[in-house]
C-alpha cells in the first residue's frame, strides 16, 4: 500500500512562484515514473509533467520553460517548481505515481489527494 500527500499549494499573483512537493510513503514498493496533473474548474485533468526514475523528464507545452519538475528517489518525493504563473495555471495539481509492489510485483497507478493552486491577482 502507497499514499502520495501533495502540499505547497495556494494562492499567487500572476507572475509568481510555488514549489509543490508529493510524498510517497508505505512499504516494499518500488515507484518508477511520476507525474503532475492538474485539473481545472470544468475542465478534465491533464499532465503536466512527467519523470522517469532515472529522470527524464516531459512537460506539456504549455508549462515549458515555466516549470520544473525534479524527484529524490531515496526520500520517495517528487516537487514541481512553478515559476511565471499565469491564471491559466489556476487548478487542482495532482501527484501521480506508478508503483510496483515488491511483495506481489504488481503495478498500478496511484493518485494524491490534490493541493490547489490559484493563480490571481
Amino acid at each position: 500500500q502507497v499514499q502520495l500527500v501533495e502540499s505547497g499549494g495556494g494562492l499567487v499573483q500572476p507572475g509568481g512562484s510555488l514549489r509543490l512537493s508529493c510524498a510517497a510513503s508505505g512499504s516494499s514498493f518500488r515507484i518508477n515514473g511520476m507525474g503532475w496533473y492538474r485539473q481545472a474548474p470544468g475542465k478534465q485533468r491533464e499532465l503536466v509533467t512527467r519523470i522517469t526514475s532515472a529522470g527524464s523528464t516531459t512537460y506539456a507545452d504549455s508549462v515549458k520553460g515555466r516549470f520544473t519538475i525534479s524527484r529524490d528517489n531515496a526520500k520517495n518525493t517528487m516537487f514541481l517548481q512553478l515559476n511565471s504563473l499565469k491564471p491559466e495555471d489556476t487548478a487542482l495539481y495532482y501527484c501521480n505515481a506508478q508503483v510496483l509492489d515488491l511483495a506481489t510485483m504488481i503495478g498500478r497507478s496511484f493518485w494524491g489527494q490534490g493541493t490547489q493552486v490559484t493563480v490571481s491577482s
